[in-house]
């Protein structure tokens, strides 16, 4: 049976942790182009307030060659990033042997999603096996550093709340531990939004974005449907 896996890498020399760490309050997740030569394009989903400073992060960057925004919906913009240099050469001196790197794409594993850190990555995917997934610890644990966060079977339900961000969920849990959602409400949007130091407009789309994912994840995914 395969297993579904959530795990952090501890390298700072991965891509993009140096702007995750000049923009550390910005969610930054990417999706890797590997059919595309020696220097293989990021998609990145960047969320930010201020789109400006994620730029900013980039053409300060020495990894990042030519950036390009793909697309906006609410704080959430999609570059395409064009690297100065490779995967390969950004790691080579950081990476025992290169050839376990390249031998790790070719496992049989799907690497579903990647969140960039200021320390590394989270990466979160399906291994067809614990043998698999052995062989992305046990490189990482060599080169760096592995933390399993989450690990279930192809199969399993996945506890509410998995997919959220780590802005929706902090939001959710401050504005409810203020008393925005008892009834009669205790604390409004703009209280909220104080306390973690961001915009109304923002914390509410935050706060739309995460309820729409629970939603979508528990009571819209109900079977047989629920009666009209």
């Amino acid at each position: 049976m395969g297993l579904i896996a959530e795990y952090e890498i501890t390298c700072e020399h991965l891509p993009l942790v140096a702007i995750a760490g000049d923009v550390p309050e910005a969610t930054l997740d990417i999706e890797l182009q590997p059919n595309h030569g020696n220097h293989p394009p990021f998609i990145v989903h960047a969320t930010h307030e201020t789109p400006a400073s994620i730029e900013q992060a980039f053409e300060s960057s020495s990894f990042v060659a030519e950036h390009t925004l793909v697309g906006q919906a609410g704080e959430t913009c999609q570059y395409q990033v064009l690297p100065a240099l490779g995967i390969e050469a950004q790691l080579g001196e950081q990476i025992e042997d290169l050839s376990e790197l390249r031998a790790l794409a070719t496992t049989d594993s799907i690497i579903e999603r990647i969140r960039v850190t200021p320390t590394g990555w989270i990466q979160s995917g399906w291994f067809r096996d614990r043998a698999v997934l052995d062989e992305f610890r046990t490189f990482w644990q060599r080169n760096g550093e592995f933390t399993l966060r989450r690990l279930t079977y192809d199969g399993e339900a996945e506890e509410a709340g998995d997919g959220l961000t780590d802005h929706q969920r902090e939001a959710l849990r401050i504005a409810y531990e203020m008393g925005h959602f008892d009834i009669p409400r205790t604390a409004t949007l703009d209280e909220v939004a104080a306390e973690l130091g961001i915009t109304a407009s923002s914390l509410s789309e935050r706060l739309r974005r995460a309820q729409t994912h629970l939603i979508e994840t528990t009571v819209a995914s109900t079977w047989p449907p629920l009666p009209q």
